[in-house]
């Protein structure tokens, strides 16, 4: 087993667990953090913390990001070699309601993450955005290298102020960040507030299911072992200057300082409507709709430019919306018709 400890925070979420067990996988040492709060079923979160707690190699500590003091306690103790920062206060819609766990989670959180990582001088800190920092860009697909100076929620300034945070910190300390902006993440294990979990347990309770946006809009749906194969192929890669870096005419995606911004999405933008097909097929049940406007805050498109990625790390996602739409289906049975 390596004696270097990756420190992988929000490892009872849905990304986070993913992550975490495959590094166990390698036979790596993970040091996991969570505050295993209720935004959302905290048994759900219990029952991911099981699936990396017999292993040898994995330490569990609950704690919140926002906690300062623990949080330095926590480097102190570990001393970890990379981080793998997945921990944050998401959702779009919740934070127009509840602006104030963002700022504790998504702001404040990230500082004493950055803190923690210049004072035991981790070689890479991989850390999570999002796909909604293009906010109001009508320009698709995204890319790396297009300005994001809009958001259009509270939840998508966070994360593009993370990004900004961790520049800081590599152009002054040397401390290598990659940011990775996350298109909408699905799979086994997932988030009971996405769309997905919710489709699928109105459907089977054979209630109708809220679409917003009338059903057109776009998303670029990336399945969760594509997310974490390009997650773990960037942890071990850590982000180095750009040569070729201009500051005369700036390149957001990299800079003078080792730090790099990649997407993550599959590059297959799939209107709603078609999704909602995908999992109806994959149910064998057709579900009543009610058509909604869409929501504030809410993008009406996306969709991934994975270039960047490709060429950093030779690997882009691929898997189709409805094989993994059907691998969601059969967790989903297996864990709540197990019960």
């Amino acid at each position: 087993m390596s004696d270097n400890v990756t420190l992988v925070t929000g490892c009872a979420g849905f990304i986070g667990m993913h992550a975490a067990e495959r590094l166990l996988a390698r036979g790596e040492r993970v040091v996991g953090i969570d505050n295993l709060n209720a935004y959302y079923d905290p048994a759900l979160k219990r029952a991911r913390l099981a699936r990396l707690q017999p292993h040898a190699g994995f330490s569990f500590e609950q704690i919140d990001v926002a906690d300062r003091a623990a949080m330095a306690e926590l480097f102190a103790r570990f001393k970890p070699t990379r981080v793998l920062h997945l921990a944050a206060q998401a959702g779009v819609r919740y934070s127009i309601d509840q602006p104030d766990d963002y700022t504790d989670s998504n702001l404040l959180g990230f500082g004493n993450i950055l803190q923690g990582c210049r004072a035991a001088r981790v070689k890479h800190l991989v850390f999570a955005s999002s796909s909604s920092v293009y906010g109001g860009n009508t320009k698709v697909p995204f890319a790396e290298r297009d300005a994001v100076d809009h958001p259009i929620s509270y939840y998508a300034a966070t994360k593009k102020a993370n990004e900004m945070m961790a520049h800081s910190y590599a152009h002054l300390y040397g401390l290598p960040c990659t940011g990775l902006r996350f298109f909408t993440v699905y799979g086994p294990w997932g988030r009971p507030d996405m769309a997905l979990f919710k489709f699928t347990r109105a459907m089977l309770a054979g209630e109708a299911i809220d679409v917003y946006g009338h059903g057109q809009l776009v998303r670029d749906f990336t399945y969760i072992d594509d997310i974490v194969e390009g997650v773990l192929r960037v942890l071990d890669q850590p982000a180095t200057p750009d040569v070729n870096y201009n500051p005369a005419a700036p390149d957001p995606g990299t800079s003078s300082a080792p730090y790099r911004i990649f997407n993550i999405g599959n590059n297959q933008p799939t209107v709603l409507m078609d999704y909602i097909a995908a999992l109806e097929a994959s149910l064998g049940i057709s579900a009543r709709k009610n058509m909604l406007p869409i929501q504030p805050g809410d993008m009406h498109t996306t969709a991934a430019d994975t270039t960047a990625l490709q060429a950093w790390v030779g690997f882009a996602p691929s898997t189709t919306v409805r094989d993994g739409v059907a691998r969601f289906v059969d967790w989903y049975r297996g864990f709540y018709e197990g019960r």
